[in-house]
């Protein structure tokens, strides 16, 4: 059984200490008999651990709910009937407790945009890959920045055969193998905007043998000849 929106309301305003003495004391003795209402004032509770720290302490002009009372009290006419107040009062606790819960959420998101910030800015940035057959000499050396998305390969020991050229690979498993261009001499750079940075952390990077401008077909001609992973070097 699930419990209303009045108690679920009443469960936020438990749970964040806004209730008066009569209401939360009230509440509490209901919460020890009715496991729902617990499980819902433990669940709000949970939810607004985050704000503990994040949210600033700010408290209502004194007298603002009386006033917002009698004003509605008024619209409603000069003479309400006790069941129009009691409704009018129903409406009050829920636009009340509706903008507290508005306000949460968008406390929460604010804190969790800044954790996952401070987060992104903590990850590695920058990474390596040194490209080598078994234990062998390395033949080249491949550096990503995931920031900039550039990737930028350097030969160290390794010559292409004559009449042949090198080729560097990103090889993914869902993407299988896309080539990153033909590797001279000299270190080049090469774009990886077209790659998720997730895609590229976790790619095998290869270099294959090739007709002098690369693969025809798009493709490896045959196996790689130098593999390799990145690992992270610096934040």
């Amino acid at each position: 059984m699930t419990i209303s929106p009045d108690d679920d309301f009443a469960a936020a305003e438990y749970a964040l200490g806004t209730l008066e003495a009569s209401e939360r004391a009230t509440l509490a003795a209901r919460r020890l008999r009715e496991p729902e209402l617990d499980e819902a004032i433990l669940g709000w509770e949970a939810r607004l651990a985050p704000l503990a720290e994040a949210a600033p302490e700010m408290e209502p002009p004194e007298g603002l709910l009386p006033q917002i009372e009698a004003r509605i009290r008024r619209a409603a006419g000069e003479e309400p009937t006790n069941s129009a107040v009691v409704a009018l009062e129903r409406s009050i606790r829920r636009w009340r407790a509706a903008a507290i819960a508005a306000s949460l959420v968008a406390a929460l998101l604010a804190v969790g945009f800044v954790a996952l910030e401070t987060m992104r800015q903590s990850l590695p940035r920058e990474y390596v890959a040194i490209l080598q057959k078994d234990a062998a000499s390395p033949a080249f050396e491949v550096t990503v920045n995931l920031a900039k998305q550039e990737l930028t390969v350097r030969p160290v020991a390794a010559q292409a055969p004559p009449g042949k050229a090198y080729e560097l690979w990103l090889i993914d498993a869902k993407l299988g193998a896309r080539s990153l261009g033909v590797v001279g001499d000299a270190s080049r750079a090469a774009s990886l905007s077209a790659y998720d940075p997730a895609v590229v952390q976790n790619a095998t990077f290869a270099v294959t043998v090739e007709p002098p401008g690369g693969s025809p077909t798009g493709q490896p001609s045959g196996a790689p000849v130098f593999v390799g992973k990145l690992i992270a070097v610096s934040p």
